[in-house]
């Protein structure tokens, strides 16, 4: 069954996080994704992450990073500074319907591989840039990393340990939140951009800035802020605006507890034994208990330590209280809703053997995600992509890889 994307060609010239990432959920959702890399060191992350081994415990070389963000895509080695494969990447956008890039601003032009001179050659083309700050701004040449956007954007003056507390401070999220959440937006954007076309318009031009998506998703922690003028605070595992909304150590690990209406407060209350609280006029209203919230916690608190989380987690949800323990990873993957979703999926690599991934979380009922190739060694499909899609012939294909314009992989 063909995925709902299967007639669209993406020419992936993006390199570690975002730009991959939005090019593996276009593959995830039945695109042909070439990734174009560079021919001695390939996409930067082949060489971030932990390495994987293979069933002997051999080093194979390739990266978590890497196998995290690359299935279903082609790699072709071509060197971007030679003109002879600058020609050649403007042939492959001839025959694509999206080119995904993440390089500097000006990089690409200074190339002859800009918008405007892919546009030339493919009016139709949906051009997608992503940058740390965009195409235009004050900042628009820096480069730009994940920590820098979590910081600049506000997200982590709302992250980390409150003040007063022991380790209060900001903190990172635990991952590359912001190149994701780039990701995601520059994922949607394509697919808009690919509607207008396909409905009467033109190909265009996307401009995504990591720091503008970042600061965009802030949502309604942001609002918050635009509404009240109130600076929102570190909260730890806390709510900015939910009491109680937050996690309660429990005698073995820490549960967290997410009361999202005052009948939920009332069943906790008696879940936890505490006659009288939820009638309190200090803690009647979620107003009333964020007003309130350092007189109230501290008596949830001393309930919880009585029992395992688990024994909490089966008591609350008997009684329609949304909670959840905090899971390790290991935890997390055994967790049989997470089991029943076939949220990991199993691939052969050529180098690892058996690879687990963690599969796509969008379930289509007529065109079902698929997963068609394991991320690929470098250059793997140089030889095959530039005679099947260009039309090349061997002999020139060679003479391009003896001129060091391209490299062909082990299955090039």
């Amino acid at each position: 069954m063909q995925g709902c994307l299967s007639h669209v060609r993406v020419l992936d010239l993006s390199r570690v996080f975002a730009g991959p990432w939005a090019a593996q959920i276009l593959a995830d959702f039945g695109a042909e994704v070439i990734k174009v890399e560079h021919p001695a060191t390939g996409d930067d992350i082949r060489h971030m992450g932990l390495h994987r081994t293979d069933a002997d415990g051999n080093d194979t070389g390739e990266t978590s990073s890497f196998l995290a963000m690359n299935r279903g895509k082609r790699s072709v080695a071509i060197d971007l500074k030679a003109e002879a494969g600058q020609e050649l990447v403007r042939r492959l956008a001839a025959e694509a319907d999206v080119v995904v890039e993440n390089f500097k601003t000006g990089t690409l032009e200074r190339y002859g591989l800009g918008y405007e001179d892919l546009k030339a050659v493919n009016p139709n083309l949906v051009y997608c840039s992503i940058t740390g700050f965009g195409q235009t701004g004050p900042k628009k040449e820096l480069p730009g990393y994940d920590p820098l956007f979590q910081a600049m954007s506000g997200l982590m003056s709302i992250t980390g340990v409150p003040d007063g507390e022991p380790g209060a401070g900001p903190n990172l999220v635990g991952f590359s939140v912001s190149d994701i959440i780039a990701g995601f937006y520059a994922t949607i954007a394509i697919l808009g951009a690919l509607a207008h076309r396909d409905h009467g318009g033109a190909g265009q031009h996307i401009d995504l800035a990591l720091f503008d998506a970042q600061v965009a998703a802030l949502s309604h922690v942001g609002m918050n802020y635009l509404v009240s003028g109130k600076m929102p605070i570190r909260a730890g595992a806390a709510s900015q605006v939910t009491c109680p909304w937050q996690a309660f150590g429990c005698a073995d690990m820490d549960l967290m507890i997410a009361v999202g209406n005052d009948r939920q407060f009332a069943k906790l209350c008696d879940a936890l034994g505490l006659e009288g609280v939820a009638e309190d006029p200090r803690f009647c209203t979620n107003r009333d208990r964020m007003a309130n919230k350092a007189d109230l916690i501290p008596m949830l608190a001393g309930r919880f330590g009585a029992k395992t989380a688990a024994e909490w987690e089966d008591l609350l949800t008997r009684a329609g209280i949304p909670n959840a323990p905090i899971n390790n990873f290991e935890q997390a993957l055994a967790d049989p809703q997470l089991r029943h979703r076939e949220m990991l999926v199993e691939m052969e690599h050529p180098q690892t053997g058996s690879l687990t991934l963690f599969a796509n979380p969008v379930k289509f009922s007529e065109t079902p995600v698929s997963y068609r190739r394991p991320p690929p060694q470098l250059g793997a499909d140089t030889g095959e992509v530039l005679e099947t899609v260009l039309g090349l012939t061997r002999e020139e294909i060679d003479a391009l890889a003896a001129q060091n314009v391209v490299k062909l992989g082990q299955q090039g």
